[in-house]
């Protein structure tokens, strides 16, 4: 009976090196791809929260530094910012918020540099946005209108649509193109929101140019 469950034993194993040796190095190499992964995928949100945490603690120096109007400071912290956090979020909305304050400054160039960086790097098309309309601005106080029109063609994304063509409307009125101007004025002022300040002010520039926008409006029903 022992040699009988011997013989059974010595079966199962030439079974398993046999099946070991012709599917062996198969599951190595898939465990080895597996657990590399995975290492690899933790190492990653390690990365991840580690680059998210000191580009937090620079966008807050930036922060302070605006609200003691230390453009220095801004500058400083912005450039390490963009050395140190680049592909971070962070990175980009401290370079929005940088520019307001070198703008506030009078570093109308620094401020500048600031916001383009943002509208060609920033991977999220909201601050590429934000950061196109305030060059356009800038270009406006520069009395520059073809520059602010180069910024403001490129695409924006819906939720802006609004701001982009009440600044468009400007930017045509500035040229004396008062026909192109209206247009963008009555497509800002159907984009915007009802009751805000904002529309208010489009409905104003509307009315300058002889234009009611609340008789052409079509009616909004609310719930």
């Amino acid at each position: 009976m022992a040699q009988s469950l011997d013989l059974e034993e010595q079966e199962q194993l030439d079974q398993l090196k046999h099946f070991w040796n012709r599917y062996g190095n198969a599951i190595t190499w898939g465990l080895i791809l597996v657990f590399g992964a995975m290492a690899a995928w933790n190492g990653w949100q390690y990365w991840q929260r580690k680059q998210a945490s000191g580009a937090a603690m620079l966008y807050d120096e930036i922060e302070r530094a605006v609200s003691d109007k230390d453009a220095e400071r801004v500058e400083r912290a912005l450039a390490d910012m963009k050395d140190k956090f680049a592909r971070t979020t962070y990175a980009h909305q401290g370079a929005l918020l940088a520019a307001r304050g070198l703008t506030a400054s009078g570093k109308g160039d620094a401020a500048k540099a600031a916001l383009v960086w943002t509208a060609e790097q920033s991977g999220d098309e909201g601050l590429q946005t934000i950061a196109r309309l305030r060059l356009a601005a800038l270009a406006m106080d520069a009395s520059a209108p073809e520059e602010a029109l180069k910024w403001l063609q490129a695409p924006t994304v819906p939720e802006f649509a609004g701001l982009v063509a009440d600044r468009l409307g400007d930017v045509y009125l500035a040229q004396g193109k008062k026909a192109e101007a209206r247009a963008e004025f009555e497509k800002a002022y159907q984009l915007l929101e009802a009751g805000t300040e904002y529309r208010q002010l489009v409905e104003v520039k509307l009315n300058a140019l002889g234009v009611d926008p609340k008789a052409a409006a079509p009616a909004v029903v609310t719930k």
